[in-house]
Order: structure tokens, then C-alpha cells, then sequence
């Protein structure tokens, strides 16, 4: 048998709400003119940098914030699903400043998972330090990938 690689039960991590909630933003804006560089589009988009991994059963879900402090992050579960928002504000007054460049994104975000179905709600535990949030979903990475035999028809 070849070597697999583990199945990813997590693999729906693309938000596809947000994404058409970004459209339909943009399209009732339509016609209203924009600040240089505050179009977004889903390649410019701030979606926040995250690792997911199984630790001992758990599903572990790491997601970088850098410059946010914990009130300005949410985290839900609806339906099996969860979802990561918050907003990272600009500081900064840009009638007062020229930039030489700008790369930081800045804005609501928001990134959703669908959740096996064996989780429950009191199995989600979440911690934020140093701009680190931190999801730990207890027994969410059992789901195990299972093998279906493929037979020949009966008229072959």
C-alpha cells in the first residue's frame, strides 16, 4: 500500500461567506470613490497567517493577530462552524503623513472552519497572548480517515 498522507478533515478553512460578503460590499460601493490603496480584493484582503494541527487528539487552530489586543478579537461557533473576526484599526491620522510605503493592511477580517461532527461547543477552549491566538478544540482531531474497498462489477 502507497504511503498516505493523514486525511484533512479541515481543509474548508476558505471562508467563501466572507469573501461574498467582501462583493457585495464592494458592489453597493460602487460608483464611490476610494482612498488610494483601500480597495481590497480577495488577494489583498487581511487574512490573518494560522497553523492548524492535531496535538494528542486535539485540534489545535494558532492564528497571528499582531496589533490587536484580545477585545478586539471574536470567536463563535454556529452550526459547526467556527469562526475567527475581529478589527485592526489604524492608528495613524493620514491627513498628517505622507507614506513612503504602505503594506500593512488594516480592517475587519474573518476566517470560519467547519467543525467535525463529533465536537461540541463546551470543547473549545481559546487563549490570546502577545498577539497569538490560540484555539484548542478537545478531541476534534479523531476524525480518521476511512477506507472504502472499490469492487469490480458483477459483469465483468
Amino acid at each position: 500500500m502507497a504511503n498516505r498522507t493523514p486525511h484533512n478533515p479541515f481543509r474548508g478553512f476558505l471562508d467563501v461567506m466572507s469573501e461574498m460578503n467582501r462583493m457585495q460590499h464592494q458592489w453597493l460601493q460602487k460608483g464611490e470613490p476610494q482612498a488610494a490603496g483601500q480597495g481590497r480584493s480577495h488577494a489583498t484582503a487581511w487574512v490573518p497567517a494560522a497553523d492548524i494541527y492535531a496535538k494528542s487528539g486535539d485540534l489545535v487552530i494558532r492564528c497571528e493577530l499582531p496589533g490587536l489586543s484580545r477585545e478586539n478579537v471574536d470567536v463563535t461557533v454556529a452550526s459547526g462552524v467556527l469562526t475567527i473576526s475581529g478589527f485592526r484599526d489604524n492608528d495613524l491620522d493620514a491627513r498628517h503623513i505622507s507614506y513612503y510605503t504602505r503594506e500593512r493592511t488594516y480592517g475587519a477580517f474573518r476566517r470560519s472552519m467547519i467543525l467535525p461532527e463529533n465536537v461540541s461547543d463546551k470543547d473549545i477552549s481559546a487563549t490570546f497572548s502577545n498577539g497569538l491566538l490560540e484555539i484548542v478544540v478537545k478531541g476534534g482531531a479523531a476524525s480518521k480517515l476511512h477506507s472504502i474497498d472499490i469492487e469490480a462489477p458483477e459483469d465483468q
